[in-house]
């Protein structure tokens, strides 16, 4: 079996040649089993990459902000099954793209309502506005109208987007984008708080969680890691991303599907309080139910890439459903990844979690990411 003398030379291996520097911790129902960092967070300033190195979430945000809306549902807040209207009314009547033979693109009515499950599930019908689609297209504009008056709330932007056409009638198929946006606004108008409010009071606070959130405080800044862009082995040329200038304290965009920065220290409290049925944070049946499989044939279909060979998606969540000839890790092993090389893994039956972080642009995940999974996996007895 695997060894974590095994991981620490993984890790090693990548830094410095594949990703400036990463991170990973390791742990079971409660107890850590690994910490290990090699290379550097930021290059320029020889700044090392730790353990206590910040990092963007992007797109693992996602896991932390549908956790806190199953909260809400097991509240008794919303149904899933209900109509995304009653807490929005914008979208009551949405519209679809439909696209004809000729080319042409046909705005209709929607057959179906959007459901608050379709938010979670990614089956809305809005992808992310720089997707190269006509929704998209659409979406980008009225982002640009909302810029152009200036600032603009979550809520704001997703009241506006109930404007686009979506890309399929609602639940019918599946496409990586704004759902999650629409899962925060609706922990918002169900809680009075702000998602960043919300998430510190119901997760952040309670975990010790005490380096993640949305804007900059202490010493968050200093601490943060720099993304890079890797021109050749060991080459690395540093890039400003645009959803840094969410982090300045003066900024009021708060996303559901992005916008969070961490450390693996706190994001493996996050990880452990899920593997080990929810620790009074939410429920182990509501944590059963979010890792579920839900994509139906059509859905499958759209869920595709060897990065995601073996799994289904869930209320928020990737889960593995069949890992023979594909990865060491049991089917009902659930998680996410983010943009700039975030990822954990999640594996309830055993209370095991693992968690990595690098910061790169592309971030080159199905190669380092993979590669984790296999040697984490293969150190549990």
């Amino acid at each position: 079996m695997a060894k974590f003398s095994d991981l620490d030379r993984l890790l090693e291996e990548f830094a410095g040649k594949t990703v400036p520097g990463c991170n990973c911790i390791l742990a079971k129902n409660g107890e850590i089993l690994y910490e290990g960092a090699a290379g550097m967070a930021d290059r320029e300033a020889g700044k090392p990459m730790t353990l206590d190195t910040v990092c963007r979430l992007y797109s693992m945000t996602k896991v932390i902000v549908c956790t806190a809306g199953m909260i809400q549902y097991e509240r008794g807040k919303f149904l899933l099954n209900e109509p995304y209207s009653n807490y929005f009314p914008e979208y009551k009547d949405v519209q679809v793209a439909e696209h004809r033979p000729n080319g042409n693109v046909w705005v209709r009515p929607a057959k179906k309502p959007v459901l608050v499950r379709d938010t979670f599930h990614m089956s809305v019908g809005l992808p992310y506005p720089d997707y190269p689609s006509y929704t998209a297209g659409e979406m980008k504009k009225i982002r640009a109208g909302l810029a152009a008056k200036g600032k603009y709330t979550l809520q704001d932007d997703v009241r506006a987007m109930a404007q686009a056409p979506l890309q399929f009638d609602p639940g019918t198929h599946w496409v990586y984008g704004f759902g999650h946006e629409m899962v925060a606004a609706l922990v918002e108008v169900t809680s009075g708080m702000t998602i960043g409010e919300f998430l510190q009071k119901e997760i952040f606070e309670p975990l010790g969680m005490e380096s993640s959130g949305y804007r900059y405080f202490g010493d968050i800044a200093d601490r943060m890691a720099r993304v890079y862009r890797r021109e050749a082995e060991g080459v690395f040329t540093p890039v400003t991303l645009e959803g840094d200038a969410n982090f300045a304290p003066d900024a009021v965009y708060e996303g559901g599907g992005s916008g969070l920065f961490s450390t693996a220290r706190d994001y493996t409290k996050f990880a452990q309080m899920l593997a080990n049925g929810g620790q009074g944070i939410i429920g182990r049946n509501t944590i059963d139910l979010m890792r579920r499989d839900l994509l139906t044939e059509a859905q499958r279909a759209d869920f595709t890439g060897t990065y995601n060979e073996g799994y289904g998606y869930g209320l928020g969540v990737r889960v593995m459903q069949r890992p023979e000839g594909v990865a060491n890790v049991p089917a009902g092993e659930f998680g996410w990844t983010g943009m700039a090389g975030t990822w954990t893994s999640i594996e309830p039956s055993s209370g095991f979690t693992a968690v990595y972080m690098h910061q790169m642009d592309p971030n080159d995940e199905e190669y380092h990411h993979c590669r984790v999974r296999a040697v984490a996996y293969g150190c549990l007895e």
